[in-house]
C-alpha cells in the first residue's frame, strides 16, 4: 500500500485535530446546557415547594379574620419552612384591593417598618439560611422588580407559578402562591440556581475555551512551520540529488536549526568522505606498488635461490684452495673470499625479506638483551672509528599504570631488525662519530610499548626521503642494498607494532615501537 505523501498527512493531521476540537466545543456546550437547565429546574421544584409550604402552614395556624394579619405568626411561619430549605428566602405580601396589586414602595421606605398601615404590599421576609449574622430580615432590593412580577401573575391567575431570570453567575428564581382563605394575601419565595459546572463554571468553560483555541492556533502554526519544512526538505533533497560526487557537495544551510545540524553532519561526511577517497587512491597505489613488490618479491627469491647453491661450492672451493696457498695468490684469495660472503649475506638478506616472519615470543629481560646485541657490534663500530653506547635506563617504568612485568617478543627476529639499524647507524654515522642506542618503557593510546630507538651523528636522512627510506632496494649508499631497514619494518609490523624515523637534531633517528607483550 502506497503510503501518503508528507504534505497529505499534515493537511489530515490539522483537519483532525480541528475536528476534535469542534466536537470538544459541542460537547462542552450541551453539557453546560443540559446542566443549567437541570439546576433551574430543581431550583425551581425547591422554591415552590416552599412557597406552598410556607401558605398552607399559614392558612392552617391563622384563625381566618379579614382585618386581623399577624405578622408575627408570618414571620415564624418563614423562619419554621424556610429553615429546611437552604438558601431560600420568602415572604407575605399583599395586595392593595382585591384583584389590584399593591403600590410599589418608595426606595427609600421599608415596606416592612409598619404593615399593619399599609393598604397592601410587602407584610413579612425572612431569610433564616443566610450566610451573614443572624435571620435576614431585609428585602433584597435588586430582586424586588423580579418578586413583584412573579406576584402580579400568581395574583392575575390567582394560582402557584415560578419563573427564572438568567443571570451572570446562574439564575434567579421567584415563586408566588396564593394564601387559602385569603384572595389578597400571597406568600412568594426567591432562590438562585447555582451556575453550570458548580462555582467556577463560568471560569472553567472561559478556560476550556481558551484552550480549545489555543490549540487550534497551535496547530496551524504547527501546519505554517511544517509547510516551511516542507519547502526546506524539498530543498535539501534537490541538493542531494545534484549530479555531483559526495566529497564535492557541500549543502548551503537553511536557517532552521534542526536542519542545518543535519546539513553540518552531511557536509563534514562531505568532508570525510573526500578524506577517505584520497586515502583510498593512496591505498590503491600503494597496493600497485606491494604487488608489484611482491612479484619482485617472487623473482629475487628464485633468482637468490639459484645464485645461492653456486656460491656455496665457489665458497668451498675457495677455501680449500686457500688452505694450500700463501703469498700474493693467498692474499687475492682472502679478497675473492670476502667478495663471496658478501653476496652471500645479501642474498640472505633478500631470502629473509621474501618470507614471511613468524613469531615465537618470550619474555625477556630486555636490558640484557639489548646490551648483549650492542656488544656484538662494538668490534665494527670500533673499525670504523665509531663509538657504540647503549642506555637501558629507561626500561624501568616510572609511569602509573604501566607495565613493570618483562616484555615479550621474538628475541631472534627482533635481534634481526636490531641489528640492521646498528649496522645502518654505524654506516652513516662519521669517523669518529657517536652511535647510541636507547630503550623505554612507554605508554601510548592505553597501551604499553617497548620502544627502542638507534640515534647516529651522521647525515640524516632528506625529508622527502624519509616515506621511502623503509622500502626494498632503497638506500643511501652507493654499495648498500636497502633491505636492512625493509627487514626492520618487516619484523616489527609482525609484533604489532610500526619501524620509523624521527625528527633528530643532528643525524638520523630510527625507532621501534612494539608492544610491550606480543602474542603469537
Amino acid at each position: 500500500m502506497k503510503r501518503l505523501s508528507f504534505a497529505t498527512q499534515l493537511v489530515l493531521l490539522w483537519t483532525l485535530v480541528a475536528i476534535i476540537c469542534t466536537l470538544l466545543v459541542g460537547i462542552i456546550w450541551l453539557f453546560v446546557q443540559t446542566d443549567q437547565s437541570r439546576q433551574i429546574f430543581l431550583a425551581s421544584q425547591q422554591s415552590t415547594a416552599a412557597c406552598k409550604r410556607i401558605a398552607t402552614r399559614y392558612s392552617l395556624s391563622h384563625p381566618f379574620t379579614a382585618d386581623a394579619l399577624d405578622t408575627d405568626l408570618m414571620h415564624a411561619v418563614l423562619d419554621t419552612v424556610l429553615i429546611q430549605a437552604p438558601k431560600v428566602e420568602g415572604g407575605f405580601w399583599q395586595s392593595g384591593a382585591a384583584g389590584h396589586p399593591g403600590p410599589l414602595p418608595p426606595a427609600d421606605h421599608n415596606p416592612l417598618a409598619n404593615p399593619a398601615r399599609s393598604p397592601g404590599g410587602f407584610l413579612a421576609y425572612s431569610f433564616p439560611t443566610y450566610e451573614g449574622t443572624g435571620i435576614k430580615r431585609d428585602i433584597p432590593e435588586a430582586e424586588t422588580p423580579l418578586i413583584l412580577r412573579a406576584l402580579n401573575q400568581a395574583q392575575a391567575g390567582h394560582t402557584a407559578l415560578s419563573e427564572s431570570v438568567p443571570g451572570g453567575e446562574g439564575a434567579t428564581v421567584t415563586s408566588a402562591c396564593p394564601v387559602a382563605g385569603m384572595d389578597t394575601l400571597y406568600a412568594w419565595t426567591l432562590t438562585r440556581a447555582q451556575a453550570p459546572l458548580g462555582q467556577y463554571g463560568h471560569v472553567l468553560v472561559l478556560s476550556l475555551a481558551a484552550v480549545l483555541t489555543s490549540i487550534l492556533a497551535i496547530a496551524l502554526v504547527l501546519g505554517i512551520a511544517l509547510r516551511r519544512w516542507k519547502h526546506k526538505l524539498s530543498a535539501l533533497e534537490r541538493g542531494l540529488s545534484a549530479d555531483a560526487t559526495p566529497y564535492s557537495t557541500e549543502l548551503p544551510l537553511t536557517g532552521e536549526a534542526d536542519l542545518d545540524r543535519i546539513i553540518h553532519a552531511f557536509n563534514a561526511f562531505a568532508v570525510r568522505s573526500k578524506a577517505s577517497h584520497a586515502r583510498s587512491s593512496a591505498l590503491s597505489e600503494q597496493l600497485q606498488q606491494a604487488e608489484r613488490f611482491a612479484s619482485l618479491g617472487k623473482l629475487a627469491a628464485q633468482v637468490a635461490h639459484e645464485i645461492r647453491n653456486p656460491l656455496g661450492a665457489v665458497r668451498l672451493k675457495l677455501e680449500n684452495v686457500l688452505a694450500h696457498e700463501e703469498g700474493v695468490q693467498r692474499q687475492q684469495l682472502t679478497s675473492a673470499l670476502a667478495q663471496v660472503e658478501r653476496i652471500e649475506s645479501q642474498v640472505s638478506s633478500l631470502l629473509a625479506l621474501t618470507q614471511p616472519v613468524t613469531l615465537i615470543p618470550k619474555s625477556m629481560d630486555t636490558a640484557q638483551w639489548i646490551e648483549g646485541i650492542v656488544g656484538t657490534h662494538r668490534e665494527q663500530a670500533k673499525i670504523r672509528s665509531v663509538t657504540l653506547s647503549c642506555n637501558v635506563d629507561d626500561l624501568t617504568p616510572s609511569q602509573p599504570g604501566v607495565e613493570s612485568d618483562p616484555a615479550s617478543f621474538d628475541p631472534i627476529q627482533m635481534a634481526r631488525a636490531l641489528d640492521n639499524l646498528i649496522l645502518n647507524a654505524i654506516r652513516h654515522a662519521p669517523s669518529h662519530g657517536q652511535v647510541t642506542v636507547k630503550a623505554d618503557h612507554v605508554r601510548a593510546s592505553e597501551v604499553g610499548l617497548l620502544r627502542i630507538a638507534v640515534l647516529d651523528n651522521g647525515p640524516g636522512v632528506a625529508v622527502a626521503d624519509r616515506e621511502r627510506i623503509f622500502e626494498p632496494f632503497v638506500t643511501g649508499r652507493p654499495d648498500g642494498s636497502g633491505l636492512g631497514l625493509a627487514v626492520a619494518r618487516e619484523v616489527a609490523t609482525a609484533h604489532g607494532g610500526r619501524a620509523y624515523i624521527t625528527h633528530s637534531e643532528i643525524g638520523a633517528c630510527f625507532v621501534i615501537d612494539i608492544p610491550w607483550h606480543t602474542y603469537s
